[in-house]
């Protein structure tokens, strides 16, 4: 197998699993990065995926367009936007390897204290406070590292929402974020004209893997959807720091 087979091969896994996650599976999607990482560079790979994040975000707009919760994304869209915005005037003095393991370790953190905790624990209601906090560390983790997943979860999931209602307030309030990461990432030189030719490539892709990814979000039974994210959560959680420690460190 030629090398430019094999990055086709698995740009195109790459792109059917960011569609999935905005179908409503985000335990898939932070595995696209690293899937297109076997065939060129991470920083490559996240900058070439994105214009590929926001084709699918369109069919997720529509599919949830009526299932979200608009108090978590008043809060959140503010909170993100401002954390945008504090990793684009810090970019040129962040440590990206820092920035992963933190959020590998917020995404841990959460696991652990999940492990310890009453499942039976009453859901704890969306606040102002929590959700500026949470909502501008995802802001700026997404934008240093495609990595806002766990910071948004630390504070979404113990709200225990339907979950339509949790996968539809995650697609809309990342799909915001990334039409916002547009302009910076434009302006730092890290979204072009190749990486609009490699979406245009993708898309039908990325937008199959979205309508799977709704079907499957609405057939899977609540309990299971959840433990999903967590298991899912865990696992990048742990690879997050595992990348920060050693390989950033190769």
């Amino acid at each position: 197998m030629t090398s430019e087979l094999l990055f086709y091969i698995l740009a195109a896994l790459a792109a059917f699993l960011v569609g999935a996650s905005k179908g409503g599976l985000p335990m898939v999607g932070a595995l696209g990065v690293p899937i297109l990482a076997l065939s060129i560079s991470p920083v490559t790979a996240a900058a070439l995926l994105l214009p590929v994040y926001i084709v699918s975000d369109m069919v997720g707009l529509w599919a949830y367009r009526r299932k979200f919760d608009k108090r978590n994304l008043a809060i959140l869209i503010p909170a993100t936007t401002l954390g945008i915005a504090i990793g684009w005037a810090t970019a040129s003095i962040t440590s990206e390897r820092l920035v992963t393991l933190l959020v590998g370790v917020i995404g841990l953190s959460y696991i652990v204290n999940l492990f310890f905790k009453s499942a039976a624990a009453a859901p704890r209601p969306a606040d102002v406070p929590r959700g500026m906090f949470w909502g501008t560390i995802a802001g700026f983790t997404s934008f240093v590292s495609h990595t806002g997943a766990p910071p948004y979860q630390m504070y979404v999931l113990p709200q225990k929402l339907d979950k339509m209602v949790f996968a539809g307030t995650s697609t809309i309030l990342f799909a915001i974020v990334n039409l916002v990461k547009l302009l910076p990432y434009w302006a730092l030189g890290q979204f072009n004209a190749g990486n609009l030719k490699l979406a245009a490539m993708l898309s039908p892709v990325a937008i199959a893997g979205a309508l799977i990814g709704y079907k499957l979000t609405s057939i899977l039974p609540e309990r299971i959807f959840y433990r999903l994210v967590e298991t899912a959560l865990a696992i990048v959680s742990i690879k997050l720091i595992y990348d920060a420690l050693f390989k950033a460190a190769a």
